[in-house]
């Protein structure tokens, strides 16, 4: 865009307008250009001005609240305000001190010089610490178990962070899990960590603010006793060695049963052999003792005769006197072969031996 020559002095008084107010707005500095402290303590922002300079004044939350001169004269709307010239008496720099500052106070802060300087503009910001309090106390904890805790801040602003040291060293941040809740003005926040205890050991809960120098910290002391024995492992090793050697005992039990029982019938039939081997020497015969015949033979004293049918059956013949009755032959080669060949026995003429009381078995 081309410039006409008639307009050349205007623009040159312009610029150099600019540039004499860019010059002083250089010699005129508010320190620091925010500021964070803690509720109740206090905060200080510093003017430095380069060149002269006759009335200043300070802005709190577009509120004039102080104006100082020169020469050392202090105006304020509250004994919460004060000013002062910096170390050395230096009237280029003047120090704003708000004392006991409220969660209110938070806002701009304006300092204003009068004259060609203009103003400038910082921030301050007023935050709150709280409570810090692990929930439970001590813990006395079974080896190897996980063991739970929270953490409870109160009364916060803004939200601060929490963290959590174990032995003094930092715990992973995937070990816990922190939520917040607004409570009114401030904020409370619960944090829960989850880990496995392994041996004794301090864990301790921090919560900070960026206005805060020291963390806000509580601990508890995390005691680890040993884990029990597992009894179950041991009530099936103890029943499995017992279910074995019962069984052990049963099968010795049977066994030995077994044997005494063949013992016994073996006893037995040695037993039998040796009655029958002795029946056999003495002249006696188990199997001759089963055959034994009734006597058909044999007469009762005073019997004179025998009926016939006795007679057939026993073969017998007609008594001739009371006291003896006859025998055949066939019977008497069998009382010669059981050698019961003595002076009972007599013969007659007709072939028939005469016995009186004899009786076979």
């Amino acid at each position: 865009m081309a410039v006409s020559r008639k307009s050349w002095p205007n623009l040159f008084c312009t610029c150099l307008l600019l540039c004499a107010t860019e010059a002083a707005s250089q010699q005129f500095q508010l320190e620091p250009p925010s500021s964070t402290v803690l509720r109740g303590s206090d905060a200080r922002f510093s003017a430095t001005v380069e060149g002269k300079w006759e009335v200043m004044t300070w802005t709190l939350r577009r509120f004039l609240v102080l104006t100082v001169s020169v020469t050392g004269n202090v105006t304020t709307s509250s004994e919460q305000f004060s000013a002062a010239f910096c170390s050395g008496g230096d009237t280029g720099c003047v120090e704003f001190t708000i004392r006991n500052t409220t969660r209110g106070d938070s806002g701009p802060v304006i300092c204003t010089v009068q004259g060609e300087y203009g103003s400038k503009t910082a921030q301050l910001y007023v935050q709150e610490s709280g409570t810090v309090n692990i929930m439970g106390g001590d813990v006395t904890v079974v080896q190897d178990q996980q063991v739970e805790l929270q953490c409870v801040t109160t009364a916060w602003f803004p939200i601060p962070t929490v963290t959590w040291t174990q032995n003094g060293k930092a715990v992973d941040s995937s070990l816990y899990n922190t939520t917040d809740m607004a409570n009114g003005d401030s904020f409370n926040t619960t944090s829960v960590l989850k880990l496995q205890a392994v041996s004794n050991t301090t864990v301790a809960c921090w919560a900070t603010v960026p206005a805060l120098t020291n963390p806000t910290s509580s601990s508890v002391f995390l005691v680890v006793v040993p884990k029990p024995p597992n009894w179950t492992v041991l009530i099936a090793v103890v029943v499995g060695f017992g279910g074995f050697a019962l069984l052990v005992l049963l099968i010795i039990g049977i066994v030995f049963c077994y044997k005494r029982r063949k013992e016994k019938q073996r006893n037995y039939q040695d037993e039998m052999r040796r009655v029958k081997t002795q029946s056999q020497i003495s002249g006696v015969s188990v199997a001759g003792q089963r055959q034994g015949q009734v006597n058909a033979g044999y007469a009762l004293e005073g019997q004179t005769s025998v009926t016939p049918s006795e007679l057939t059956e026993s073969g017998f013949g007609q008594a001739h006197d009371s006291n003896i009755f006859k025998m055949p032959d066939a019977v008497n080669s069998n009382l010669e072969g059981n050698g019961y060949n003595s002076a009972y026995n007599t013969l007659d003429e007709s072939g028939f031996r005469k016995h009186r009381h004899v009786t076979i078995v």
